[in-house]
């Protein structure tokens, strides 16, 4: 949504500015030095980031135009599916969640949570170190290595989206300046038409180095900044799911343990105590 409010304001100032001036819009309008552009720079995309990285771009892309998923109602969610998971190790043993771990669909925990489960990455980060806590061969230390190692992967693969939009946003100026170029010689083998004619000319290839700046620096560029910051909140979850277990395998309360995850969320979707608490008795209730 923000993105679609953003792209209105921009083009809005900046042609609307134009047009008052007695600027013709449709002298703007030159679809072959925006299909060079584009074109050009795509292509550039797709000999650089070719494979798994493009698959990955084109499958990030839709999540700018949408919210995060990853608010205050989804880490109150986590955090109670957590807090139950611990408690039931604290009572009951680690073995008494092997059949939440193994089959989390089917879990009676894991399924009051559908946000949660729907996460199917998530999930298996959270069961995978449990299974290892059941286990119970490794220790505290092993397992935080483990933990740090898998997300950094996993903030490496979510950060490859944005590089590559990042990438083409730098490409896009130059490929306005090869479109103005070639407007220009096109406009150099025009010399024999009236004046007239030749300012329509020079006036199309300029728009080739005004389309490149704005493409890069109004579209493209922004994008790569919004598909950074939602890697960093994909990265973030993760981060509370380690701290938490961590704390729990460390031997403090579930409740403790909790604590230890929501100070490392951000302010803004950090819920408090109290909130914390009384959402985790209404939903044991």
């Amino acid at each position: 949504m923000f993105v679609i409010i953003g792209y209105v304001v921009m083009f809005g100032a900046i042609f609307g500015a134009y047009a008052s001036h007695g600027g013709h819009l449709g002298a703007l309008w030159q679809p072959s030095e925006v299909v060079m552009i584009f074109g050009g720079g795509l292509g550039a995309m797709v000999v650089g980031f070719g494979g798994k990285p493009l698959k990955a771009t084109l499958k990030a892309l839709p999540s700018v135009f949408k919210g995060s998923p990853f608010n205050k109602a989804f880490y109150m969610d986590l955090f109670a599916v957590l807090f139950e998971l611990l408690t039931k190790v604290r009572k009951e043993g680690l073995m008494s969640i092997e059949g939440d771990v193994e089959e989390p669909e089917k879990s009676p925990i894991f399924s009051k949570y559908p946000k949660i489960l729907h996460d199917h990455h998530l999930i298996d980060f959270i069961t995978d170190y449990l299974r290892l806590m059941v286990g119970g061969n490794l220790n505290a230390f092993e397992i935080e290595n483990l933990m740090d190692n898998e997300i950094e992967t996993h903030h490496h693969e979510g950060a490859i989206p944005s590089g590559a939009i990042a990438k083409l946003g730098d490409a896009l100026p130059a490929f306005g300046i090869v479109a103005a170029v070639m407007g220009v010689v096109h406009t150099m083998g025009s010399l024999q038409l009236p004046p007239p004619e030749l300012g329509e000319l020079i006036g199309a290839a300029l728009v080739g180095t005004f389309m490149g700046i704005l493409l890069a620096y109004g579209m493209v560029g922004p994008l790569s900044t919004v598909l950074e910051f939602k890697a960093d909140e994909s990265t973030k979850v993760y981060q509370t799911v380690k701290v938490t277990l961590l704390a729990s395998l460390n031997g403090y309360a579930p409740q403790i343990a909790v604590e230890f995850g929501r100070k490392v969320l951000y302010s803004t979707e950090r819920p408090s105590f109290k909130e914390l608490e009384d959402f985790v008795k209404q939903k044991k209730q």
